[in-house]
């Protein structure tokens, strides 16, 4: 299965709460995507691994992704290795995405930045022919992606460029819920984490409105980028 776009999450949720709306206006555009979660979010505050792989599901019907993957590394404890960057070579040969999100390049979350330094090598290293690879007992095929982007997460990183997401603000907004466990619950007897409190939702809408206002859009996420972005027709930027 190709896809176009392929993104990597630390933990389920990563994607939801950073691009989510990103995810969504391009698959309304006809283009494939897809979500490969590095770990299952088992040292996470609220909720288990088994609740975190059923929200993550019940996530996707509402993304419409085409396909998710957990690669299951231990959570908070994963390493930039030969064996954790094969398993990630692995997802990126296999679904031959033209543009990869990862996790923010530096976070509150210290997984965050260790998952995006992690993907990032890996997509380079994807490319090289001596390194091999196989799924389902099949040798793969060379594949490097053109574009690797940071979605940018808890703490504030001014963007590179912004995506418009007025039109799928409300269905991001119904793909996080579908991760109950680990937002605010009056009812909940669980501990409390800096997303489960009330305020949190409304920090979402804040980031989400600050990164639109500069461009013109109502709400937007925002990326960062590894390297200098290409244009070729200035008439279409914001």
């Amino acid at each position: 299965m190709k896809l176009d776009i392929l993104a990597f999450a630390a933990h389920p949720d990563d994607v939801e709460l950073a691009c989510s709306g990103t995810l969504m206006k391009h698959i309304n555009a006809g283009y494939t995507a897809g979500i490969v979660d590095l770990t299952r979010g088992e040292l996470g505050t609220r909720g288990s691994a088994d609740l975190r792989d059923k929200e993550a599901a019940a996530s996707s019907k509402v993304l419409g992704i085409a396909a998710r993957e957990n690669l299951a590394l231990p959570d908070g404890f994963f390493e930039i290795n030969r064996e954790t960057t094969l398993k990630v070579i692995e997802q990126i040969r296999r679904f031959r995405p033209h543009v990869v999100f990862c996790n923010s390049i530096s976070d509150r979350h210290p997984d965050h930045g260790r998952a995006a330094k992690l993907v990032s090598e890996a997509c380079f290293y994807s490319g090289l022919r001596k390194i091999e690879s196989t799924w389902q007992g099949e040798k793969q095929e060379t594949w490097r992606p053109q574009a690797v982007y940071h979605y940018i997460q808890d703490y504030y990183i001014k963007p590179d460029f912004v995506v418009d997401i007025t039109a799928q603000w409300e269905r991001k907004i119904e793909s996080i819920r579908c991760f109950s466990s680990q937002f605010f619950n009056p009812n909940s007897d669980e501990p409390n984490s800096p997303i489960s409190t009330p305020e949190f939702m409304e920090f979402l809408e804040g980031r989400a409105l600050d990164f639109g206002r500069p461009a013109g859009y109502t709400f937007a996420e925002g990326f960062t980028l590894e390297r200098a972005l290409g244009v070729e027709d200035v008439m279409g930027l914001k």
